[in-house]
C-alpha cells in the first residue's frame, strides 16, 4: 500500500453562537464568505460522534484561497463547553494567526465589532509587528504585519 502524503491544510472550526457576527468580524479582517448551509443528519453525527445533529455552517476563505475557516453554530445538539476566556497559556489550540499589510488600520476597525488587545502591540525582533486580540464572542486572534524583509521563518533553529 502507498504511503499516504499531506496535500494542504484545508481548514480550520470554530464553534459559535452567532454565526452572522462570526462572518462579519471575520469579512473585516479580510476573509471571504464562500459559502453557508445547515449539515444535519445521520451521517454527520456519525463522523463528529454526537449521534443527531444539526449545525449551521459558514465557509470563510482566505484572500489568497489557501486556507480556510469554518464557523458552525449548532442547533443541536447544544454546546457543552466554553473555552474562549481561556488565557494564552492553556493547554489545546490557542488562536488562530493572520498576516495583514496594517495592523493599526485593522486594529481600529475591530474594534467596532467588539475586538479588545490582549496585552499590547509589540515588535518582534524587527521583523512583525504584532498583537493578540479577544475577537467576536472571545475568540482569541493574532494579528501581524511584516515589516521588516525577513520573516519569522528566517530565524527559526533548524534541526
Amino acid at each position: 500500500m502507498t504511503k499516504s502524503k499531506l496535500l494542504e491544510m484545508h481548514n480550520v472550526g470554530i464553534v459559535v453562537e452567532s454565526l452572522g457576527s462570526a462572518i462579519s468580524f471575520f469579512q473585516e479582517i479580510g476573509l471571504t464568505l464562500e459559502g453557508r448551509m445547515v449539515v444535519a443528519g445521520e451521517w454527520a453525527g456519525q463522523v463528529t460522534g454526537l449521534k443527531n445533529q444539526e449545525v449551521e455552517i459558514a465557509m470563510m476563505v482566505t484572500p489568497d484561497g489557501h486556507t480556510r475557516i469554518e464557523l458552525s453554530q449548532f442547533i443541536s445538539p447544544k454546546t457543552i463547553a466554553d473555552h474562549r476566556t481561556a488565557p494564552v497559556n492553556s493547554l489545546g489550540y490557542l488562536r488562530i494567526m493572520f498576516r495583514v499589510d496594517n495592523l493599526d488600520e485593522l486594529l481600529s476597525r475591530l474594534e467596532k465589532h467588539g475586538a479588545t488587545v490582549v496585552g499590547d502591540v509589540v515588535i518582534f525582533e524587527n521583523i512583525y509587528k504584532l498583537c493578540y486580540i479577544r475577537g467576536v464572542e472571545g475568540i482569541l486572534i493574532g494579528l501581524a504585519e511584516q515589516i521588516g524583509t525577513q520573516t519569522a521563518t528566517d530565524i527559526l533553529e533548524k534541526p
